[in-house]
């Protein structure tokens, strides 16, 4: 089940190319939103490779945030009202006039580590400081998003479109922050289920409606037409969805909780989407519920130490209806170190919300490594609403 790693860097878009086509790839899916955003997929595409994923100017509704919000303004995509700025003076007094909280959003991509709720005027400028004037993402921050905190709960809508039809995923929540109870730093995402009680039904058909049609749509009228995996991050309030976030790619961890429930072959998907036939493809899905937990370095956003072994993965996996997906480990000898922030994600399948989670607790409490981290609470939100 474990897919050997290749040693090319991701920004080396020419060299991975260059594989593709040696090896006779069939078809290449690019998971990562650096390559996306650098133009692998355009790459690909004019070396005749079949490849799965939007173009580098497709790619800017997760690389830029301030085309991101402006392209939805212009759709009519609802979203937070928003400012945008280039000069950290200009941002400051901006801040010095505003009601809080706030949340401030580096433009450019940060893995996920790029926003900031602020419920302070000093807290703001904090946030602003980091990202304008030290730099800490580089030219991600030279640009910034403000814009107004909603108060809702989110949720995870994933399509894949050919760049004219599109099929939605069944839908997700994800937990960005580090803490349970939603606290402490934004992270990549520390565990996620599916189905999302909140949107089952009416909603979900409302968000496939209203965002992810008029974006796809308005992507081909700019003449970047979106094929790949579009995934809209969405605040829902007063029973409305809000954007948050685009993300051109599999969200994770939502996908870990997604894709188990699938039961339409993802490579025939994933085909036909590349070859724009996507109005052939009709998904079927399983009943049962996911939960995936997602277990982290200590440390993890900031600083972590690498290099720690992992043990009990067999003893996890040997559990029913468990799915172990590596993230940030590295094997030497037979034996796995972790090599990231986020290491493993330990999935579940229940047929309850409940279920799931017991079962994905039992596999992550077998699991061990020096100062490893996870949430206690994934899935809460949902095991509430059935109470």
């Amino acid at each position: 089940k474990l897919a050997r790693g290749l040693d090319i860097n991701i920004t080396d878009l020419d060299k991975i190319a260059d594989f593709a086509q040696e090896n006779g790839i069939d078809l290449t899916v690019v998971g990562p939103e650096v390559p996306l955003v650098g133009g692998v997929t355009d790459i690909f595409l004019d070396r005749g490779l079949a490849v799965f994923g939007p173009s580098k100017l497709a790619a800017r509704l997760e690389g830029s945030k301030s085309f991101a919000k402006k392209f939805m303004k212009d759709e009519g995509i609802a979203t937070a009202d928003f400012e945008i700025f280039d000069d950290y003076n200009q941002a400051r007094e901006y801040i010095n006039n505003s009601s809080f909280p706030v949340v401030v959003k580096a433009d450019g991509l940060c893995a996920g580590k790029g926003v900031f709720v602020a419920n302070s005027r000093e807290e703001a400028e904090k946030a602003l400081g980091l990202l304008m004037r030290d730099r800490v993402f580089g030219d991600a921050g030279e640009t910034v998003v403000i814009e107004e905190y909603l108060k809702g709960e989110e949720a995870s809508i994933i399509a894949i479109s050919d760049g004219d039809n599109f099929v939605g995923l069944a839908s997700a929540q994800d937990h960005k922050q580090i803490y349970e109870g939603d606290k402490g730093p934004n992270t990549g995402g520390m565990g996620a289920y599916s189905p999302a009680p909140l949107v089952e039904g009416g909603l979900l058909e409302k968000i496939l409606d209203k965002v992810i049609k008029p974006t796809i749509s308005g992507m081909k009228r700019r003449g970047c037409s979106f094929k790949g995996a579009l995934y809209a991050g969405v605040m829902v309030k007063d029973m409305e969805p809000y954007v948050l976030e685009y993300n051109v790619r599999f969200g994770d961890p939502e996908t870990q909780a997604i894709l188990p429930r699938l039961k339409t072959d993802l490579a025939d998907i994933l085909e036909a989407a590349a070859k724009k036939s996507l109005k052939n493809i009709s998904l079927s899905w399983e009943r049962r519920a996911c939960v995936s937990v997602t277990l982290a370095s200590g440390g993890y956003p900031a600083e972590y130490e690498k290099s720690k072994e992992i043990t009990g993965l067999d003893k996890a996996e040997g559990l029913e209806d468990v799915i172990i997906f590596h993230a940030g480990t590295k094997k030497i000898n037979n034996r796995y170190f972790t090599s990231g922030g986020r290491v493993l994600n330990v999935t579940a399948l229940g047929d309850s919300i409940r279920e799931a989670k017991d079962r994905a607790y039992s596999a992550a409490d077998l699991i061990k490594f020096d100062n490893m981290y996870y949430r206690r609470d994934i899935s809460d939100k949902a095991l509430k609403r059935e109470v």
